[in-house]
């Protein structure tokens, strides 16, 4: 997960950055984007990756304009938390992903049982970055890296994510003309970031490949590992609206000012929509995405594990919306 990639952009229009191109560098290339190459074999084959796979991986690749240029000019823009919810938690989106858990529900219940992730998070992440599959980038993704490896703004992260996906290549997963994603290389159905495919992309069919590009068991299964240890516990959920006082102290409002729930009550926090709030030792925090007066949420520990998969607040108040409204 690029913290990683235009964080609301990207979820607002999963896949709006993947059109790709393979246009003029940038700046003339003439031998040093293939200086760049012949280095990073030396450094790959030290690494213990194969020659066939660095010949099949490197082979004809070349600097990517299209990829300088979204890096470059990544629009700079300011996002109300209503504006955003509008857009990522519209009708289109909730009723393709009913349509999604209808046609996956025996495999969700698979996936929920191994992992205890609610379902409603893991198809709230898979409908926000790749709006259930159908968007998952058009960019290469070994040229994309190499090419932000080579000239771009943080060039060491992507030579890192670089070596991760030829590792990746070299065990076998996927072949370099399959693994497709975004053009910063947030890779599959579930736009992981090599290193996150590395650590978190489980082979949940079985047949020994950690297929995020097509594998609807690997798709699903590799979101509710990465909740998972990311610190999701079972039956919690991710959290819920409330509704605070006027008065309400906005200071206390921030994801990292974590009380018992019996605190916020004493301070005002009521439960919206004939919901319950947690009951027990729970202990949760209020967030204000629009600020005073606007929404209130009440959010616990699933929030936090769907904010470790992208850094936005508005991000996992929206995979959580979505997932309530499409697992209803």
């Amino acid at each position: 997960m690029i913290h990683r990639r235009t964080l609301l952009a990207a979820a607002v229009v999963p896949g709006v950055l993947a059109i790709a191109g393979r246009l003029a560098p940038a700046r003339a290339e003439t031998d040093s984007f293939q200086d760049f190459i012949a280095a990073l074999r030396k450094e790959a084959l030290h690494a213990g990756i194969s020659a066939r796979t660095l010949d099949q991986s490197l082979h004809g690749i070349h600097a990517n304009q299209r990829v300088l240029e979204l890096d470059r000019h990544q629009p700079e823009f300011t996002m109300t938390w209503d504006r955003y919810r509008a857009l990522v938690v519209n009708d289109q989106r909730i009723a393709a992903g009913r349509e999604a858990i209808r046609n996956n529900r025996a495999l969700m219940q698979r996936v929920s049982a191994q992992f205890g992730v609610d379902p409603g998070a893991v198809m709230g992440i898979w409908g926000l970055e790749s709006n259930y599959g159908t968007r998952t980038g058009d960019f290469h993704v070994v040229e994309a890296l190499a090419t932000l490896a080579w000239d771009g703004r943080r060039a060491s992260f992507f030579r890192f994510e670089l070596m991760a996906a030829l590792k990746i290549l070299d065990h076998g997963d996927i072949t370099p003309v399959r693994m497709i994603g975004s053009y910063a290389g947030a890779m599959g159905q579930p736009q992981f970031m090599p290193t996150s495919y590395l650590r978190m992309a489980v082979d949940f069919d079985g047949d020994g490949k950690r297929d995020i590009w097509n594998s609807r068991p690997d798709v699903l299964g590799s979101i509710a590992n990465y909740l998972a240890r990311s610190g999701w516990r079972a039956g919690e959920g991710w959290g819920q609206r409330v509704q605070v006082p006027a008065d309400f102290d906005a200071n206390l409002t921030h994801r990292r000012n974590r009380r018992p729930v019996q605190e916020w009550t004493q301070l005002g926090v009521q439960p919206v929509d004939g919901e319950r709030l947690p009951a027990g030792d729970a202990t949760r925090a209020v967030v204000l995405p629009a600020g005073p007066g606007g929404e209130a949420y009440l959010v616990g520990e699933g929030f936090f594990a769907i904010r470790r998969y992208n850094p936005s607040d508005f991000y996992a108040l929206g995979v959580g919306l979505l997932g309530d409204l499409v697992g209803a």
